[in-house]
C-alpha cells in the first residue's frame, strides 16, 4: 500500500517547474469577500489543508458562517476547521482561547471571548494575527496540512489561562459528544499534552473530530467545566481550562493542535509527521512557500495593482477546498461511517452545485497533479452511500441543493482523461447508479419524464439540473466508447423540454395533468417553495447548458434566442415575494451573477456567434463584481467557485458544457498570462486596444474556432489574442 507521504512528494514534483522567485501570497487579499455576504474564511491554511484554523465570532447568523464578517470584531476563540464561502454554517471544531482570568462556559457574557483590534490585524496565506483587547493578548496562527500552530503573546500575569471550547461550533452545529479522552502529565503532575474529541451534528449530521493538543508550557493545573449548556443533553466535558499561572510581559505560550477524523492515535501521528517540533516562523514560512508553489501556477502581467490583488485572492479562495480528509497513514473515515485504509489523497468539503461551474474544472487544468484523487474521492463516495455526492462534508452526504452535481465533476475528469485506474466497467457503473437513484425527485421523473410541480417542490431546478448530469453522463459514456448508454442519457437530458411555454418562452412548472403552474411571475422568488431553486424563471430559462442548439430550436431561431437573452439583461432590476432569495444577488437586470445556475449565461452568446455582447457583459461583471474590497463578491464565495469564474474568465475562456473539452472564448483581461498546465507552459497573450477579440492565433497559427480545446491547453503552447474596437 502506498504511503500518503510518497503522493506527497510526487505533487512537490509535479509543480517542480512553477518559478519561485515572486512572491505570489504577497498579492493575496484574503479580506476581501469578508463584507456583504462573501462568507469567506478568514485565518490560516495551507491548499486545501484539512485544517483552517483561525478565529471566531460570536454572532451565529447567516453572514457568519465561516466564522468571521468584516461587520464584527468579537473573538471568541480560535477553531481548528472552517468553511469557506458557504451558505449554511458548520465545523469550528476544537475552539482554543487565551484569557486571563477566570471565565464562564458561555458563549458572550463572562464567557471566554474579547474584541479583536482589527486596525493590527494581519490577514495573509498561511498566518493570521490580531490583538485581543480584553487581555491585552497577541494571538497568532499558522497551519500544515493537519495541524494548527497557535502561539500567544501575554502581558503579565498571575492566572493566564488557555480555554479548550469543544461546545462551540458554527450556526447549524451541535455537539453531541466531546470528552478528553487523554490527558499527559510530566513528572511533576503537571500537563503537557492532551487528547480527545468532538461529535457533533448539524449540515454534517455525524460529525467525528479527534485532536491532540501539545503545549510549550505545561499548565500547572488542567480542569475540565462539567456544567454543559442549559438543555445541551451532553454529560461529558466540553470545556478544558489549561492554566498556566504567572507570565512574564511579552511571554510566548505556543500550542500545536492535530485533527484526524479517525482517532486520537491518528492525531498523534499527523503531529509527529507534519510537525514534531516548535518553530513558529517556520512553520509559516513552509505554509507561505506551500502556498506560492500553488497560486505561482498562473503568473498575471498587468500594471493595475488593484486587479492583480483581485485575480490572487481569486486564484488563493479556489484552492482552499476540497480538504485533505485523511492521515498520514492513508486512513480516513468513509461515508458509510467506517474507516478505510488507501492509497490516495483523500478529499472532503465538495460543494458540488456551485463547484462543478468552474472550480472543479479550474482544477483540471492548473492541479492534474491532484485530479486522479479526486477522481478515486467520488468513486469510493458512491462505494461507500450507493452514489456519487451532491454536497459532501466531513464523510457526510448533506444532499444539499439539487440535481446530481458530483456526476458531473466525475464525468468531466473522466473525459479529461483521469480514471484513477478505474476500469470503464466501474466508471459507467458509478455514474449510471448515480442517475438512477429514486430519491430527490429522480423516482418521479424517471416515472413520468419530468418532475411534477404539484408533486415535488422546486421541480424545474431539479429537473434541470438531473438533465445537465445525464448530458455530462452521456458525453463520458460516449469517450469511453459505450454507445448505447450514451444515446440513452443524451435522451434524458432533454427533459428539460418538458418545462418550455412557447407562448411566454419561459421555463415554468408543469403539472401531472400537463398544465403550467399558476400565477406566473418571471420576476418572483420564494425561497425553497418555488418552481425553483435561488432563482427566478428569468434565470432558469438558460440553464442548459448541455443542448444550446436544442434550446435555440426552442426558440424557433437564433435571432429570437438571442433576443430573448439580450431581454435578461434589461428586465426589470429586482426580485418580487416577501419571501426571495437571498442568494439571488449581483443583478444586470434579471442576470444574477452572485449565484451559480447564471455562472454560464453570458457565454451563450459566444456560443451563438455574438462574442462582442459577450465581452461586453463579461466586462461590466469584472468591473462591478469583483472590487478589490471588503465587498469583493457578489454573493457567497461558494468554496471557490465564485472566485474560479473570476480566474477562467479573466483568462479569456471559459467551460460552458457539462464534462466538455471547449472552453468557449470571452474577454481576457490581462497583458500576458503564463499558465503552468502538465505539458509545460500555456501562455496566453492581448495585443492591441479594445474590448473585443478581433483575431486568434494558437502556437503562431491562425485559428479561427470560437472555443480552445482542453488538450491544447494542457499541452502547452501559446494563445494570442489580436484585440480590438
Amino acid at each position: 500500500m502506498k504511503p500518503v507521504l510518497l503522493i506527497a512528494l510526487a505533487v512537490l514534483c509535479a509543480a517542480c517547474h512553477v518559478p519561485q522567485a515572486e512572491d505570489f501570497a504577497a498579492y493575496v487579499n484574503p479580506k476581501i469577500g469578508t463584507g456583504g455576504h462573501g462568507h469567506v474564511f478568514v485565518g490560516a491554511n495551507v491548499p486545501f489543508g484539512a485544517v483552517q484554523v483561525g478565529p471566531t465570532s460570536i454572532p451565529q447568523e447567516w453572514d457568519w458562517c465561516s466564522g468571521y464578517h468584516e461587520s464584527d470584531s468579537t473573538v471568541i476563540g480560535f477553531s481548528q476547521t472552517h468553511l469557506s464561502g458557504t451558505g449554511i454554517g458548520e465545523l469550528f471544531d476544537v475552539t482554543v482561547m487565551p484569557v486571563i482570568g477566570p471565565t464562564s462556559p458561555e458563549r458572550g457574557g463572562n464567557g471566554a471571548w474579547s474584541y479583536a483590534r482589527r486596525s493590527k490585524e494581519v490577514a495573509e496565506p498561511g498566518y493570521y494575527s490580531v490583538p485581543l483587547l480584553r487581555d491585552s493578548i497577541l494571538a497568532e496562527v499558522t497551519a500544515t496540512s493537519r495541524v494548527g500552530l497557535h502561539r500567544y503573546t501575554f502581558p503579565e500575569a498571575e492566572d493566564a489561562t488557555l480555554v479548550l471550547d469543544l461546545e462551540n461550533g458554527g450556526c447549524w452545529d451541535r455537539a453531541v459528544d466531546c470528552s478528553f479522552d487523554e490527558v499527559v502529565k510530566d513528572d511533576k503532575g503537571q500537563v503537557s499534552a492532551l487528547g480527545g474529541h468532538r461529535h457533533s451534528t448539524g449540515w454534517a449530521k455525524d460529525q467525528k473530530v479527534f485532536f491532540w493538543a501539545e503545549f510549550s508550557r505545561p499548565a500547572v493545573e488542567f480542569t475540565q467545566a462539567e456544567n454543559p449548556r442549559k438543555g445541551s443533553g451532553i454529560l461529558s466535558p466540553l470545556y478544558g481550562y489549561f492554566k498556566i499561572g504567572h507570565t512574564q510581559p511579552g511571554e510566548q505560550v505556543l500550542v500545536k493542535v492535530a485533527l484526524s477524523a479517525v482517532s486520537v492515535e491518528g492525531a498523534k501521528a499527523n503531529m509527529a509527521a507534519e510537525l514534531p517540533g516548535w518553530d513558529f516562523e517556520a512553520t509559516r514560512k513552509a505554509a507561505r512557500d506551500a502556498w506560492n508553489r500553488e497560486l505561482g501556477k498562473i503568473h498575471i502581467q498587468t500594471p493595475d495593482k488593484d486587479k492583480r490583488t483581485v485575480f490572487y485572492t481569486a486564484l488563493y479562495h479556489t484552492m482552499i477546498a476540497p480538504s485533505v480528509f485523511n492521515d498520514v497513514d492513508g486512513k480516513y473515515r468513509g461515508a458509510d461511517g467506517l474507516v478505510h485504509q488507501d492509497s490516495f489523497q483523500n478529499y472532503t468539503t465538495f460543494s458540488l452545485w456551485d463547484t462543478y461551474r468552474a472550480a472543479m474544472p479550474l482544477m483540471t487544468v492548473i492541479h492534474p497533479e491532484k485530479m486522479d484523487d479526486i477522481v478515486a474521492t467520488l468513486y469510493h463516495i458512491y462505494k461507500e452511500q450507493g452514489d456519487l455526492p451532491v454536497w459532501h462534508l466531513m464523510g457526510n452526504e448533506t444532499d444539499c441543493m439539487v440535481g446530481n452535481p458530483g456526476l458531473v465533476s466525475f464525468a468531466d475528469a473522466v473525459v479529461k482523461g483521469f480514471r484513477a485506474g478505474l476500469t470503464d466497467q466501474e466508471i459507467i457503473d458509478a455514474m449510471v447508479a448515480t442517475a438512477v437513484t429514486p430519491d430527490r425527485g429522480q423516482d418521479l421523473r424517471m416515472q413520468y419524464g419530468f418532475i411534477p410541480a404539484d408533486l415535488y417542490v422546486e421541480s424545474v431546478a431539479n429537473d434541470m439540473e438531473y438533465a445537465i448530469a445525464d448530458g455530462a453522463l452521456a458525453n463520458a459514456a460516449a469517450a469511453l466508447g459505450w454507445d448505447a448508454v450514451a444515446a440513452e442519457y443524451r435522451e434524458r437530458s432533454h427533459s428539460y423540454r418538458h418545462y418550455w411555454d412557447p407562448d411566454l418562452q419561459f421555463m415554468r412548472g408543469r403539472k401531472t395533468d400537463g398544465s403550467f403552474t399558476e400565477p406566473f411571475n418571471p420576476i418572483y422568488s420564494h425561497h425553497s417553495t418555488s418552481d425553483y431553486t435561488e432563482g427566478t424563471p428569468w434565470q432558469y430559462i438558460w440553464l442548459v447548458p448541455q443542448d444550446v442548439e436544442g434550446l435555440q430550436d426552442l426558440f424557433g431561431s437564433r435571432e429570437a434566442m438571442l433576443s430573448k437573452l439580450d431581454g435578461l439583461f434589461t428586465a426589470p432590476e429586482r426580485i418580487e415575494g416577501e419571501s426571495a432569495s437571498a442568494d439571488i444577488s449581483g443583478l444586470i437586470g434579471q442576470y444574477a451573477h452572485g449565484n451559480e445556475p447564471g455562472h454560464h449565461t453570458i457565454y451563450l452568446y459566444s456560443m451563438l456567434g455574438e462574442p462582442d455582447k459577450a465581452a461586453d457583459r463579461l466586462r461590466q461583471v469584472y468591473q462591478t463584481m469583483y472590487p478589490c474590497s471588503a465587498e469583493g463578491l457578489p454573493g457567497n464565495e461558494d468554496v471557490g467557485q465564485m472566485s474560479a469564474w473570476y480566474v477562467l474568465s479573466t483568462l479569456g475562456f471559459y467551460q460552458v458544457e457539462p464534462a466538455s473539452t471547449r472552453f468557449w472564448f470571452g474577454a481576457p483581461l490581462w497583458e500576458k498570462a503564463d499558465v503552468a498546465v502538465s505539458g509545460g507552459t500555456f501562455t496566453v497573450t492581448t495585443n492591441g486596444s479594445g474590448p473585443y477579440i478581433r483575431g486568434i492565433r494558437l502556437n503562431g497559427k491562425p485559428y479561427d474556432k470560437p472555443y480552445i480545446d482542453y488538450k491544447d491547453i494542457v499541452s502547452g503552447g501559446t494563445l494570442e489574442f489580436t484585440m480590438g474596437n
